[in-house]
């Protein structure tokens, strides 16, 4: 369909204007309130100057406002610009300036952070605070959430059109990289999640969409929880898509990952789809699931028809685990935010969970070198490849886009550096992105970024960071580190450098101080030797 997402929410509202969409703690947004606050919310941005195509960066944990500020910007015609909230002020000035973002609205937490790079973006001139006050002074010109709702005219209802979408993820270069598409794609990407789990036909125009959520059964819809962050693709694509389908998103309440509200979140709220991040999610879940049985309270989990993961280490034992306590199924994805999804795998209970062995997504292949498929049972190793619109790239990075986006048999796929080989079967065994990029709790990491902030430290000759598997979080960061000449270093230092310059998941969880980093005659990193040393460090 294409029609401006905000379009789309604005035709779900106006059939069900009464139902509730959005729940967090004891707050509940009825789809008439929603649109209303985001027309409000828009009123005051186009007041600030923000008008169509303008950047508006949101940096928020999940919660109502996440919600109602993208449904804001899309009314507007704006682009919305997702924005780590761990992102320190290196890294939070290196995004608003690529996305050349006009307006950004954030969560109190953010805000000393956003005062001390306000003063070099000087594009940005619109500043919304959500939550309290705080200890940190507001940088100047920030106006709270909830006055920019309350004093502003909503915005009227205008004609839009097949809009930018743009969802920034990291880069094999190490910088975050925007992904540029339509609505037009982000409608298709979203269908799954609502339309799709109903069973349902994709609607071509808005009127049939008026009359699929007008006949619909409103005990039939979807209820989801995103445990896993709005700020990546997966929280919010399986948000939106439960929106699209009349659903109703419930938000926890917490800010670090509770299981326990989790569970009590799922019965509370009957809810039917539960979105993780792989075992760094999951292993807990399970763990709390089986103390609640064991202490005779056994969590009602009647409701719950799945539990998903997008994009991190899943593995077959936990998902074993989890299916012991309802019946539901373990939906295990492998996508990017560039496209997919390239490979599916689901688990119910009874059934023999593998790790890493998926099943192709329909029209993904998974590649060799010459672009020819991979032959079954042959043990090649291939990059995996999904079908994709022509209109999606990187955001000011051509030959990126050139690289990730190619023609094969007359077709464009996305081609990220995820692979796999493919088994006799035909499934195929994931084997993880072939870039040095580490996937730890589900969070990018790039191998290049933390070595050039471990070398900015005077004490630093060299260094080399690595991913390792770990059972808990996928992989595990660990960094080489050769001290300068006369120079001496500990483990804790070099992590707590890395930490204050970096979001917290790229700090190292173990630092190996080596009397040498070994490198090729042409500077290239010896990557067995670093695997080796982290390997053996880990047997100590």
């Amino acid at each position: 369909m294409k029609e401006n997402f905000g379009t789309v929410l604005e035709t779900i509202a106006d059939v069900l204007p009464d139902q509730p969409v959005l729940v967090q703690g004891d707050r509940v947004r009825t789809w008439a309130e929603l649109d209303a606050r985001a027309s409000r919310l828009a009123g005051y941005l186009a007041a600030g100057g923000v008008r169509a195509g303008s950047r508006v960066g949101i940096g928020q944990y999940n919660g109502i406002e996440y919600v109602e500020s993208i449904f804001a910007a899309f009314k507007l015609s704006a682009v919305p610009v997702n924005v780590n909230y761990r992102y320190r002020e290196e890294e939070l000035r290196y995004l608003l300036d690529d996305a050349q973002a006009e307006a950004l609205l954030f969560d109190t937490a953010l805000t000393e952070r956003v005062a001390g790079v306000q003063g070099d973006l000087p594009r940005l001139r619109c500043l919304v605070r959500v939550g309290g006050s705080g200890d940190a002074a507001d940088p100047p010109g920030t106006v709270d959430f909830e006055t920019a709702v309350r004093a502003s005219e909503p915005l009227p209802r205008q004609r839009r059109g097949d809009d930018h979408w743009l969802l920034y993820t990291g880069g094999t270069t190490g910088a975050p990289k925007g992904v540029l598409t339509l609505h037009s794609w982000l409608f298709n990407v979203c269908v799954p999640h609502g339309i799709g789990l109903l069973e349902e036909l994709a609607p071509d125009s808005l009127a049939e969409l008026a009359e699929l959520t007008r006949k619909r059964n409103p005990d039939d819809r979807v209820v989801c929880l995103p445990a896993a962050p709005l700020i990546h693709g997966t929280g919010i694509y399986t948000t939106l898509g439960t929106l699209l389908g009349g659903g109703t998103v419930v938000f926890a309440t917490y800010r670090s990952y509770d299981p326990v509200e989790l569970i009590r979140l799922v019965e509370r709220h009957r809810v039917t789809d539960l979105v993780i991040v792989g075992d760094i999610f999951a292993r807990p879940l399970a763990d709390a699931l089986d103390r609640a049985a064991a202490e005779g309270e056994p969590a009602d989990l009647s409701a719950l028809r799945r539990i998903a993961s997008v994009g991190a280490t899943w593995s077959g034992q936990v998902k074993e685990h989890l299916v012991r306590h309802g019946d539901l199924v373990c939906k295990d994805v492998v996508a990017a935010s560039e496209g997919g999804p390239f490979a599916i795998s689901l688990t119910q209970r009874g059934e023999n969970a593998v790790t890493s062995r998926f099943v192709l997504a329909p029209g993904a292949r998974v590649l060799d070198e010459s672009g020819r498929d991979v032959e079954p049972g042959s043990g090649q190793v291939g990059v995996l490849a999904a079908p994709t619109n022509d209109d999606v790239r990187y955001l000011g990075d051509e030959a990126k886009t050139a690289e990730t986006f190619r023609m094969v048999d007359g077709r464009r796929y996305v081609i990220p550096g995820d692979m796999a080989t493919v088994e006799a079967d035909g499934s195929l065994i994931f084997k993880g992105r072939g870039s040095r990029v580490i996937n730890s709790g589900g969070e990018k990491v790039f191998a290049e970024e933390v070595e050039q902030v471990i070398g900015t430290h005077p004490s630093v000759l060299d260094s080399m960071v690595v991913g390792i598997a770990d059972e808990l979080w996928g992989q595990r960061i660990v960094a080489m580190v050769a001290p300068a000449p006369g120079a001496s270093l500990t483990e804790s230092e070099i992590q707590e450098f890395v930490g204050s310059r970096l979001a917290g998941y790229k700090r190292p969880r173990r630092v190996i101080i080596v009397p040498e980093v070994r490198r090729s005659p042409a500077g290239k990193p010896d990557l067995g030797w670093a695997h080796g040393v982290a390997e053996e460090a880990r047997t100590e």
